[in-house]
């Protein structure tokens, strides 16, 4: 499925690093930045999502959350956010 930049994406469902369910309507309300990568703990990847990390303080005021999609399963997703953490407590 092709959507154009600025197309509302439909809801969908899957299981985060820690096995819980969470779905794109969970997020209802909120500005959702969704950004998709190749593989965990790959150079441009990683930058990526530091760049993400890094930047929070925009985000965090404005009702706003950062989502990463990638095809690695829940174990890689929890090694990589353990080693190269991209993700802060609010």
């Amino acid at each position: 499925m092709v959507l154009a930049a600025g197309t509302i994406a439909p809801d969908f469902s899957t299981i985060d690093d820690q096995g819980n369910p969470v779905s794109l309507s969970d997020f209802k309300g909120k500005t959702v930045v969704l950004y998709f990568y190749p593989k965990d703990d790959t150079p441009g990847c990683t930058k990526e999502a530091q760049s993400f990390r890094d930047n929070y303080d925009q985000y965090k005021d404005k009702d706003m959350v950062v989502l990463g999609v990638s095809m690695d399963d829940q174990a890689s997703h929890k090694m990589f956010k353990e080693v190269r953490p991209v993700s802060r407590e609010a």
